[in-house]
């Protein structure tokens, strides 16, 4: 996507203000995933679904089934079924059948995926403070304020 393109060049000054501020919204979480997305591919060789896997993954010492990395990451079973082939191969997590229901497994990152996510996350953090480093603290806190007050009128009218 251009610089001079993005989705919230749908909008006109006629368009509501809050389609507009939806557009802006979504406009600015694209822009911050592509460049995350292609530091992530530039840096360490990954993808974002990856990252977010072994970031659940690091959560839960204990290990998530299939069924609730599925759920957390919001994509079907055959998505985590991919990643989790693929982070196997390379050893970065270990599959697992459960005791009690031979079925299905538990995944759990192996020390090499420990170390291997540690690195990236710390690299990762320094990616949003920089992507974000045009805001002031103050204007970081008003707007996550502004957000956190957002998110509550959504989950009031769910």
């Amino acid at each position: 996507m251009s610089a001079d393109f993005d989705l919230e060049t749908r909008a006109s000054a006629d368009d509501h203000q809050a389609l507009r501020l939806w557009l802006r919204l979504l406009s600015c979480t694209t822009r911050v995933e592509d460049q995350i997305r292609q530091r992530l591919r530039q840096e360490f060789g990954t993808t974002l679904p990856r990252f977010d896997l072994l970031a659940q993954l690091e959560r839960h010492p204990d290990g998530l089934t299939m069924r609730e990395l599925s759920e957390r990451l919001m994509v079907t079973g055959g998505n985590v079924t991919g990643i989790t082939d693929q982070l196997e191969a390379e050893g970065l997590v270990l599959r697992e059948t459960r005791p009690e229901d031979r079925r299905s497994f538990i995944v759990r990152l192996t020390p090499a995926g420990r170390r291997q996510f540690k690195r990236m996350a710390a690299t990762h953090e320094g990616w949003i403070v920089e992507l974000f480093a045009g805001w002031t603290p103050a204007q970081k806190t008003q707007v996550h304020e502004l957000l956190a007050q957002l998110k509550m009128h959504l989950k009031d009218n769910t």
